[in-house]
């Protein structure tokens, strides 16, 4: 019997190219693990209306944690356009299937780390380590979403909000309204894990991410609870705050100067982008999607549909990803080996993909690294 029950979901476009060149790796690690098949993506949207189905969903419920490889995704106008005939006019809603996990299974941490390996002709300056801690089920991709406004919310929204005033003159139906949900609870724990991370590695600082100047009562939330978190359970390391605009112009001028860096969901989504572009790029940035008892882990890129099965992009942040999923399941020492021939191949620059300047495949990138374990 196998140790270890791993979810394999390749998706769409060029996930599946550095899912395939992940395997060669897995393989020459020998990790003891069965590698579940888990249907998600484009096609399943277009063809079942569904680009999660519940066999997957079920699948997941098996397994300790899954591998994900890319998704397409569009706006509601393209994805309805995309359904196959048989699948229009049944009232069905795309929404990301990403997402989806990261609420169904409340993996509520989103990390996400963006290193310098020397070597990397791309990084931005050599020394870079950081580690964004992302709260992964809340804020702005909650989905509480409304258009055209109702017209009870609207009353509501009027009742409640001076402010709603500047729109009374607008139609529900020219209004669009997106909810920034944070809670406590949410705020609370994103910001001990980062603290807790901080500490286990040495970081002697956490700098906590948000706009509490404008966006007053989420970030405002979260702001505070950070503050009385550090006080009272992490005295040791300091708490620095940054509102998020300024953070991205300090990112680029002093990158040495931050370490961990922990933020709402949607904040974190565009630091950590900015942060992986400092490293290499999307080629080099790995994510996990962490609970309590699951958890997956995805390179951020997206699809490519252009370069799909052509094998020419850059595997790295899977394999990266997958460095993440061993340290999770407790396998450290496989997880220091894999990171180390990464390390190597990339110092060594013999093989290189097309966005590095060579013109290596995916899978030669794959045997290289395994080469080295």
């Amino acid at each position: 019997m196998t140790r270890y029950r791993i979810a394999w979901m390749p998706g769409d476009g060029i996930g599946r190219d550095v899912m395939d060149a992940t395997r060669i790796v897995l393989d020459k690690l020998a990790l003891d693990a069965e590698y579940v098949s888990a249907d998600i993506g484009w096609e399943f949207w277009r063809t079942e209306g569904d680009p999660l189905p519940q066999r997957t969903i079920d699948i997941l419920k098996t397994c300790d944690c899954a591998m994900f490889g890319a998704i397409t995704s569009k706006p509601k106008e393209e994805a309805d356009d995309e359904l196959s005939p048989d699948m229009k006019g049944k009232g069905l809603v795309y929404r990301s299937p990403i997402v989806r996990l990261r609420q169904l299974f409340d993996l509520y941490v989103n990390l996400r780390p963006c290193k310098a390996y020397p070597g990397n002709p791309l990084n931005y300056r050599e020394g870079i380590d950081l580690i964004v801690f992302r709260e992964n089920t809340e804020d702005l991709y909650s989905g509480v979403e409304f258009y055209p406004l109702p017209s009870d919310l609207r009353v509501a929204l009027e009742a409640h909000s001076p402010r709603m005033k500047a729109f009374k003159d607008d139609a529900s139906d020219d209004i669009a309204i997106s909810c920034r949900v944070v809670t406590r609870r949410g705020s609370r724990r994103i910001v001990r894990k980062a603290f807790e991370y901080a500490r286990q590695y040495g970081y002697k600082t956490v700098t906590l991410v948000e706009k509490p100047n404008v966006v007053r009562e989420t970030s405002g939330l979260i702001t505070r609870e950070a503050r009385k978190i550090a006080a009272e359970e992490f005295p040791g390391i300091s708490l620095w705050e940054a509102n998020v605009d300024a953070m991205m112009m300090w990112l680029i001028k002093n990158p040495l100067d931050y370490g961990v860096m922990v933020t709402t969901n949607m904040f974190g989504d565009i630091l950590s982008d900015l942060a992986a572009q400092l490293v290499g790029g999307l080629g080099f940035a790995s994510s996990g999607n962490i609970g309590d008892d699951f958890a997956v882990f995805e390179p951020t890129h997206g699809s490519a549909p252009k370069y799909a099965g052509q094998y020419k992009v850059n595997p790295i942040a899977t394999f990266l990803a997958t460095r993440l999923m061993l340290d999770w399941i407790g396998e450290k020492e496989k997880a220091d080996f894999l990171e180390a021939a990464i390390a190597g191949v990339i110092a060594e620059g013999k093989v290189r993909t097309y966005d590095m300047g060579g013109s290596h495949t995916s899978m030669e990138m794959a045997e290289a690294v395994a080469g080295r374990l």
